[in-house]
């Protein structure tokens, strides 16, 4: 009983030895102390760091952005004990302050001393992109990922390691800005000391392809960039420098130009390579057939490049022997290789000017031999226009046939060239062949004979025709001559009648049929001018000359009298 007496202690003494526990242990309030996990239970970590009280911490805060949570029992970790006993008796700690008062500090120190520090980009945000720093969260601008060169898209650069400097930083808002130019541009800087003092105009060095563009390649030197322009790429003509060069590849130039005071390069590729023009004479010369490469073509030309050394070009009217050629893609394709004929080389725009339709006969040469004037043929409609039809001759020669040569009748070929289609078979007449000016005319309306020429044939001037009047007006009659030839005249009123009182219109009738006289042909109009009035004065002057004459007294009426009577 009093061994029993003597261990007892009172309520005080207990508190107080408590107390002393606390006082002497390494764990104290608001500091960051070591605990051992001793469970892992629904998303929850419990952790013994000593105290009378384990604390609780949400698993969520064991993870770091962009990797995976993997923490275990009996791991040993650093948490911050914000509360020893609370009013529930628990002692509540955090691993996400221990892990940033800790990172703080550090990053402190390295931004204090300008120390590189590593940093994990794990999300793209408004302007950059937000990086991890062993638990904190800093900001990457957009402008500050890179100098050396373009980064197309940031997501490559996601959950890896970055070498970064830290540009401000404010830990009463918790704001950190770092940078990955700033180590580059520290590099190219002292990259590009060691640089120019190796640079001088004609120097030959290697180069990395940053940048390629319409008027040029921009080549990283490590340090400094300099452009080489599409003219000094090639001794022959580029439609692009990337036809050329491919991006971040690396390629030797030669320093054309060098400007100290701005640290500009101008380089040349092609200037490392002798220039092939100044020896074009000993390789090509005019009349020479050469095979040539179709590099690009346009409107009007098509540019060749000949024995890879030399620029050549065909221009639109010697790809063909047509009078109107096609686009020049209708004949040649890119990248072809073709035989062409050299016509001349011009030292000064450095060009071999060259034919391909000379490597072929002239067809207007074997048109000649084949065809004559009046010569008719089937052919083929290639092309419909307003003002006529081409039609395919021989070869590259193709013909044109006038609208006006579609029909006799000129009011009706605005209506004839409609129903003629692309393609479809048509005969013709060849009207005139003049090789000289590569030109041939044909004609449709001349596979048959002119109406009104056949008429006017059989029906000389001065004939006396009978027709009928199909149309009656205040300028005269509209006289049928041939309804199945569609031959018509036309009386005007001042020739109706040789006596004036019966120059009327109203004593002539609709289907009459009347006799004149041809006066002459309207060629625009394609009728004939007739004359009534001709016809009477004709009349009356035969049969004076038959019946009676001027002296013997007798007049019309006598003389006519006498020969009805007769």
């Amino acid at each position: 009983m009093n061994q029993q007496s003597e261990t007892k202690i009172s309520n005080s003494e207990y508190d107080t030895l408590i107390d002393g526990s606390l006082k002497n242990s390494s764990a104290k309030e608001k500091s960051i102390a070591t605990g051992k996990i001793i469970s892992i239970e629904n998303e929850v970590v419990t952790i013994d760091v000593g105290l009378k009280s384990e604390g609780r911490i949400p698993l969520s805060e064991f993870s770091r952005p962009g990797q995976k949570t993997e923490v275990e029992v009996g791991d040993v970790t650093e948490v911050f004990i914000e509360n020893v006993d609370n009013a529930n008796g628990e002692t509540t700690l955090s691993r996400e302050k221990a892990v940033k008062q800790k990172a703080w500090h550090n990053l402190q120190n390295s931004f204090n001393e300008n120390k590189v520090v590593t940093g994990v980009p794990f999300n793209r945000v408004k302007g950059g992109m937000s990086v991890d720093l062993d638990g904190v969260v800093a900001f990457l601008p957009g402008s500050q990922i890179e100098t050396r060169q373009i980064i197309k898209d940031t997501k490559e650069l996601l959950n890896k390691p970055l070498e970064l400097m830290i540009l401000k930083m404010d830990k009463y808002r918790g704001n950190i800005v770092v940078s990955r130019k700033a180590i580059t541009e520290n590099e190219l800087k002292e990259q590009r000391s060691e640089l120019l003092k190796n640079i001088k105009e004609g120097s030959i060095i290697e180069g990395k392809v940053k940048n390629i563009t319409d008027y040029g390649a921009f080549i990283d030197l490590g340090g400094i960039d300099g452009l080489v322009h599409v003219t000094d790429i090639s001794w022959t003509k580029i439609n692009n420098p990337s036809d050329v060069l491919e991006l971040n590849s690396t390629i030797k130039i030669k320093v054309l130009k060098f400007d100290e005071e701005l640290s500009r390069l101008s380089l040349g590729i092609k200037q490392l390579t002798e220039n092939p023009w100044e020896k074009v004479n000993e390789n090509i010369k005019v009349n020479d057939k050469v095979l040539a490469k179709v590099i690009s073509m346009n409107d009007n030309n098509v540019h060749l490049i000949i024995n890879n050394n030399f620029d050549g070009a065909i221009s639109l009217n010697e790809l063909s022997w047509l009078k109107k050629p096609p686009h020049p893609s209708k004949i040649v394709n890119l990248n072809d290789e073709i035989e062409v004929l050299v016509l001349d080389i011009d030292d000064d725009k450095k060009r071999v000017n060259c034919s391909l339709k000379q490597m072929k006969e002239n067809p207007w040469t074997k048109l000649k031999q084949k065809f004559d004037v009046n010569d008719t043929f089937e052919t083929e409609i290639v092309n419909i226009v307003d003002f006529g039809i081409f039609v395919k001759v021989i070869d590259e020669i193709d013909g044109m046939v006038h609208i006006s040569d579609l029909s006799w009748d000129e009011k009706e070929c605005e209506e004839v060239i409609k129903n003629f289609k692309k393609g479809e078979k048509i005969k013709v007449k060849i009207l005139d062949i003049n090789a000289d000016k590569e030109r041939i005319s044909l004609g449709v309306k001349h596979l048959n004979n002119d109406p009104v020429q056949d008429f006017i044939e059989a029906n000389p001037i001065n004939s006396k025709v009978t027709g009928k009047i199909i149309n009656i007006d205040e300028k005269g009659l509209k006289i049928e001559l041939d309804n199945e030839k569609q031959i018509f005249g036309f009386i005007k009123k001042s020739n109706l009648s040789n006596d004036k009182n019966e120059n009327k219109i109203e004593r002539f009738a609709l289907d009459e049929k009347v006799d004149s006289l041809i006066l002459s042909i309207d060629t625009k109009n394609r009728t004939v001018n007739l004359s009534i009035k001709e016809l009477e004065i004709k009349d009356e002057k035969e049969a004076l000359n038959k019946y009676g004459s001027s002296a013997s007294g007798a007049s019309l009426g006598d003389i006519l009298g006498s020969v009805l009577k007769k």
